[in-house]
């Protein structure tokens, strides 16, 4: 079948089966314009509570599709390519893991929903890019706190509130491959652009940037922005959203190298819709996961909810 084809397929499918489809921004564009939904991982496996779907295929990477299976246990959970790992989650092994809390038992832990489900039963809290400043300065400063897994979202965490967390050494390797000094390069050849950075960025280019901030605080701040012209520092299947929104205005990539003008996540790209029409005709690659583990996982993911809603994050 060639792509036409598969699209109409899947729309079939869909429908008959009952089935929603969930679209990371990072996602390949025709998968996006697929998707019932478009959104970060949280937002989306949130979206998925709120239907009336038998099945949820999650286009995005596995800990994303777990996230959503944790807070939909009685559905069932599809992801078209279960290679399509991360490799911020992939940094952060669950034995590993248990044995460096076990190192501080004084110190609270908050992941960084980019993380398996066995990392989330081992946490406190769960956080994410957009709420986890306002969850740390909720804490008492007295709080030790261990934060996993990214690092660079930690340090800057760190940088802003003045804590002093214990960082465990993981990063995305897409955006930590970004560099300041490729940042600056383009705000010469572009000095009327604004610089934008997602704090899984190294610490060095984010003193560079004009506004940090997660995925959705991007899409906002572009839109609300006086500029027309933006230097984006983030994976660079969110462009397409930000062109969209914003038919009006310029984006440049920042690049994760010298040799080359991409910043691309090869786990993200591993979603095709070949392997969406498959997933929906033969329901599977399935999460499956135990009872018991999702009960734990959903723990610090509800009290993050909860925290959330108190301090008027979410309503």
């Amino acid at each position: 079948m060639d792509n036409e084809q598969l699209k109409q397929e899947i729309v079939r499918l869909k429908k008959e089966k009952n089935a929603v489809i969930l679209g990371h921004y990072y996602q390949r564009n025709e998968i996006q314009d697929l998707s019932d939904y478009i959104g970060d991982s949280l937002a989306l496996a949130q979206k998925a509570e709120q239907c009336d779907s038998d099945i949820i295929v999650f286009c995005g990477v596995h800990f994303m599709a777990e996230t959503a299976k944790i807070l939909n246990p009685s559905r069932k959970v599809l992801l078209p390519d279960m290679e399509a790992s991360c490799s911020l989650a992939e940094s952060c092994e669950g034995s590993a893991f248990a044995r460096f809390k076990a190192e501080h038992p004084d110190h609270m832990v908050i992941s960084y929903i980019n993380c398996s489900a066995e990392i989330k039963a081992l946490s406190d809290l769960i956080c994410t890019s957009g709420n986890a400043e306002k969850l740390v300065r909720a804490l008492p400063e007295e709080q030790k706190i261990i934060f996993a897994p990214d690092k660079n979202l930690g340090g800057y965490i760190n940088s802003v509130t003045g804590r002093n967390m214990l960082l465990w050494d993981g990063v995305c390797m897409v955006h930590d491959a970004m560099r300041a000094e490729n940042v600056l390069k383009l705000k010469i050849e572009h000095p009327d652009a604004a610089v934008i950075a997602h704090p899984e960025c190294n610490g060095a280019l984010l003193k560079v940037a004009d506004f940090v901030g997660s995925t959705k605080a991007m899409l906002t701040y572009i839109q609300q922005s006086g500029k027309k012209k933006f230097i984006v520092a983030t994976e660079t299947g969110i462009l397409y959203e930000m062109r969209k929104n914003n038919p009006d205005k310029e984006f440049i990539v920042v690049p994760m190298g010298d040799n080359c003008n991409c910043a691309d996540c090869s786990y993200m790209k591993l979603n095709t819709l070949e392997k969406l029409y498959l997933c929906l005709r033969d329901e599977k690659p399935e999460i499956v996961m135990s009872p018991e583990l999702i009960e734990q996982a959903k723990k610090p993911i509800v009290r993050m909810l909860d925290m959330s809603k108190q301090l008027g994050i979410i309503k």
